[in-house]
């Protein structure tokens, strides 16, 4: 039997261009208007605060000094990367402790964030949940310094309430202070209560927005309450997840200073396992002066983050091609 062809019509299959037609963007203008209007401001600030200061990296190649500003003093080559490096022990110490610090804040950030906000998204009271959000959102808003001075409180060997504890029940006393590695333990504790009640309200604004009729559908199978978390509230949640991780990756190899400093007061004893890039670009290079040593460092630090990102996002484009950010 002979197989019928098909008269061809034109155009057909044929994939339409997706070149703009002259003045697509005027009438795009025309009925968008409002809207790139509205964008305006966020675009101005992004250019001001964002794009116009990448000038500045010159001074990463820079021997900076006052007189001479940013433009005026001589080229230095690669000499600032090459100061950093060339003490591979320090580098390599900094560089470990800043990202295993930042991988157990996320890690265990996005764990009680996660659990906070399906617990919320069980409860039935409306006060109790609004009440819970606001007391969880608070801790978000205190600073450093003041979270460092009541660790101090909490932990001082003399006069510390932990070890008049101690001492009242036989314990032996701890050098919470000189004990670098219990200091990581401590460190992850403090960024758990001040960001996981932040992270979880983001959370829990996502799980608002599921479909009740997947609950209802689950119930009427007879599923139970923790099969409907599993099943249908965390499957939901994944993408959101994939996505806070990934903004939070590309920040792998950023310390937060603050936290370092209003927590530790920079004890040497501690450096062992706090002396971040950061901390340690403040101490050799802030304080000297060194803005070029500095600038370098923060350019090492934002192009890892972003190669970083960049194999995070195939990562997650491997697992659900509509989780990547690009």
């Amino acid at each position: 039997m002979m197989q019928e062809t098909l008269p061809e019509v034109p155009g057909r299959n044929v994939p339409k261009s997706r070149t703009p037609k002259p003045g697509s963007f005027r009438k795009a203008l025309r009925k968008d208007g409002s809207l790139y209007l509205l964008a305006l401001p966020g675009i101005i600030v992004l250019i001001l605060f964002a794009y116009l200061p990448m000038s500045g990296l010159i001074l990463v190649f820079k021997n900076y000094n006052f007189n001479d500003g940013i433009f005026g003093s001589p080229w230095a080559g690669f000499s600032n990367f090459e100061f950093f490096f060339s003490s591979m022990e320090e580098a390599f110490r900094a560089t470990r402790n800043t990202v295993m610090l930042n991988a157990l804040y996320m890690l265990t950030g996005t764990f009680f964030s996660v659990a906070i906000a399906i617990i919320l998204n069980e409860l039935r009271s409306k006060w109790f949940i609004k009440v819970t959000q606001s007391v969880m959102f608070f801790p978000y808003f205190i600073s450093w310094i003041i979270i460092g001075a009541i660790l101090f409180s909490l932990l001082d060997y003399d006069k510390g309430i932990l070890n008049q504890l101690f001492t009242a029940i036989g314990i032996p006393e701890v050098e919470w202070y000189s004990s670098p590695w219990l200091f990581v333990i401590i460190l992850v504790l403090a960024n758990i209560w001040k960001s996981a009640g932040y992270g979880a309200i983001i959370y829990y604004a996502v799980l608002q927005g599921i479909d009740t009729s997947y609950y209802e559908a689950g119930r009427i199978d007879g599923a139970s309450r923790w099969q409907l978390i599993t099943r249908i509230t965390l499957p939901m949640l994944i993408p959101s997840i994939i996505l806070m991780t990934l903004l939070s990756i590309g920040g792998m190899l950023k310390g937060d200073l603050s936290m370092i400093m209003g927590v530790t007061f920079l004890n040497p004893l501690l450096l062992p396992t706090t002396d971040i890039i950061d901390v340690y670009v403040y101490r050799t290079a802030i304080r000297s002066g060194e803005f070029g040593f500095a600038s370098a460092i923060t350019l090492y630090q934002s192009v890892f983050g972003f190669l970083l990102v960049l194999a995070a996002n195939r990562l997650a484009g491997w697992y659900d091609k509509d989780s990547k950010l690009f």
